[in-house]
Formats: C-alpha cells, structure tokens, sequence
C-alpha cells in the first residue's frame, strides 16, 4: 500500500485533522487543505492518486477541483463528501467521474476503508 498519495480538501480543518491519520495508518501520504485554490496548485505540479474533497468550497468549488484534477492526472480516483447532499450534486459529480459520493457525517473508518478498496484495483 505504501507510496499511495491522497489529498483531502475541505473549508472544515477537523475533517482533514481526522481523516489523515486514519489514511496514514492504512498506509497512505496524505496532505490535508482547507484552500481549494491551493489543491489546484498543488495538483498542478504533483500527481495523487486519491482526492477527497468537499463539494461546497469557496471557490474554486469541490466539482471544479475535481475536473481539473481528472483533467491533469486522468487516473486519479476522486471522492465527494458533502454537508449538502442531493440526488443531483449526486448524479452529477458520478457523472464527471467521481468515484464515490459521501454525505456528512461519515465514519472515518468508512472513507478509510473507501480509499484502501479503490486504491487496490
């Protein structure tokens, strides 16, 4: 599992504060931003293999990072999390590529157990 690199982006730093130590337990490097502009940045210069990101961001919002980011490293996987969760940002976000959809609150151990099975395939 080692060198699988994931980047988490939500406005909520508590998210990020959880979630890495989880991923980095199962393994993983991972970054964590509360900037989206600076997800961008980052993604422009060096490749991840997951991005977690929340949907509703200042901008650039979480559907924009998520084009850009299938955009410059086509074979990263993309999860959506969301405090605002309908079945359209849904259907639209799968549409574009994402590969998984999570309303908040989730279960860290969930998400974890998401990124270990998507990274595996």
């Amino acid at each position: 599992m080692s060198g699988k690199k994931v980047i988490v982006l939500d406005d909520e730093p508590i998210v990020g504060e959880r979630l890495k130590p989880a991923l980095e337990k199962a393994g993983f490097e991972v970054e964590t931003y509360t900037e989206s502009q600076q997800v961008v940045d980052k993604l422009a210069k060096e490749r991840f293999d997951v991005l977690v990101t929340d949907l509703k961001m200042r901008k650039p919002d979480g559907l924009e990072v998520m084009r850009f980011a299938k955009e410059q490293w086509p074979g990263i996987k993309v999860i959506i999390i969301t405090g605002f969760a309908t079945v359209e940002t849904a259907t639209e976000a799968l549409k574009e590529g994402a590969v998984e959809f999570i309303a908040k609150p989730f279960k860290i151990r969930d998400l974890r157990d998401l990124v270990v099975r998507i990274t595996t395939v």
